[in-house]
């Protein structure tokens, strides 16, 4: 991977690791979760009206890519329901590079070097390694938390093949498949109606302003992320997005002043390190 993409998968890596602390940081995730989903929507409806539509092979990907994010929304919600955010974000983001590079294989014949094969495995570990330290890891967190590592490798993979379908169309292609995050406000408003959508923008300005602005950044976050699997291997690219569990720590330490154990900063060391592999 190219030194200049890989910087560009680590800075989506900080975005990432900025977005899931907006969204757990608010107490009612799913609205959170819902708003955020229309910031992702307004926008992409605005930007398809400037790009061509994207090739008509990357079609299917696109549809089947967009579905697995509401999914995917759905489940990362119910794990930080059942979970903390330094256990559950670490096992949902840490399983999934291999689960990644195993699709990759399966789906688009794609190999990897050995070094590579092994930063991968050292992320992976190094991230899971950060939500085991944790004494209150429950079983069904646990669960929860894998399950929406899944979701993320299987629309990881989808986005990987897409965009090489996509004729060159990466942002009309990312656009698109945002488009399919309108389903979550018609999904929150069924469940609860619309006035539990509208209400908290009078009754908590602030809360949806924070969704709002984790939208934005997630559509940076990803938006990189399928750009660069254009031309990088789906696991390498994955596993350099998944350092945002490093980032996440490195903020709370830096910026909250939360402690640090030994064991935490090792398990970086860890990540860090496979990291250079994929660099290499």
């Amino acid at each position: 991977m190219l030194s200049y993409t890989g910087g560009l998968v680590l800075i989506a890596a900080v975005l990432h690791a900025s977005w899931n602390a907006m969204l757990h940081g608010n107490r009612d995730r799913f609205l959170s979760m819902t708003w955020m989903s229309i910031a992702i929507a307004v926008v992409s409806t605005i930007v398809i009206v400037f790009l061509p539509m994207p090739a008509s092979a990357a079609w299917p990907c696109i549809v089947a890519s967009g579905l697995v994010h509401i999914v995917y929304n759905v489940s990362l919600v119910r794990s930080y329901r059942r979970g903390d955010l330094a256990q559950a974000y670490p096992i949902a983001r840490g399983s999934s590079p291999l689960l990644v590079t195993l699709g990759a294989a399966l789906f688009a014949h794609e190999a990897i070097g050995p070094l590579h094969a092994f930063g991968i495995v050292m992320i992976s570990g190094g991230i899971i390694s950060l939500a085991l330290q944790s004494s209150h890891v429950s079983r069904a967190g646990a669960l929860a938390a894998f399950l929406t590592g899944v979701t993320i490798a299987v629309y990881t993979v989808i986005d990987g093949i897409g965009v090489r379908l996509s004729e060159g169309n990466a942002l009309a292609y990312t656009a698109w498949m945002f488009m399919f995050y309108w389903l979550m406000p018609l999904l929150f408003m069924a469940t609860r109606g619309l006035s539990a959508l509208w209400t908290p923008i009078r009754t908590a300005p602030m809360s949806i302003g924070s969704s709002l602005a984790g939208g934005l950044v997630s559509i940076g976050a990803y938006g990189i992320v399928i750009w660069a699997m254009q031309s990088g291997a789906m696991g390498a690219v994955s596993a350099l997005r998944e350092t945002s569990v490093v980032f996440a720590v490195l903020i709370g330490r830096v910026f909250l002043r939360e402690a640090v154990s030994v064991k935490r900063w090792l398990a970086c060391m860890v990540v860090a390190a496979g990291a250079i592999c994929l660099g290499l």
